[in-house]
């Protein structure tokens, strides 16, 4: 197991690594819309999800993946309201890639976020 740390992405906010490699996948931890310097992005779902989606990229490609290994992820928004938008967004990031996926509106993200997303994903041998 190893786990993965890179600046190109905010630092863990609780007790938990950025992704973790096991057996030829890594999973990563849910995104929301910090930026790499810790910084909340403004309250605008549009400007949250590019973020969250840069993030997760940045966090796949240090562990040795990319947007276009992906298997599966989970979004968690806080209205289902957003749930075009964000679709939208999440579309033109993994283009003709369409990995399995999971959406869940929940009743409150970390920070008061509007979208957090994580994945799963092949490593590059």
């Amino acid at each position: 197991m190893k786990f993965v740390q890179t600046d190109k992405a905010p630092s863990a906010i609780g007790p938990y690594s950025q992704a973790v490699i096991a057996n030829g996948m890594v999973y990563t931890s849910g995104q929301i819309a910090l930026t790499p310097e810790g910084v909340m992005l403004e309250d605008d779902v549009v400007i949250q999800t590019k973020q969250v989606l840069k993030n997760l990229q940045a966090v796949l490609e240090e562990a040795g993946s990319s947007m276009s290994k992906v298997v599966k992820t989970t979004i968690f928004i806080a209205s289902m309201d957003d749930f075009a938008v964000i679709n939208e967004i999440y579309e033109d990031a993994f283009g003709s890639h369409k990995p399995s996926r999971a959406t869940v509106a929940v009743k409150t993200l970390p920070k008061n976020a509007l979208v957090e997303i994580d994945a799963v994903a092949l490593v590059n041998k």
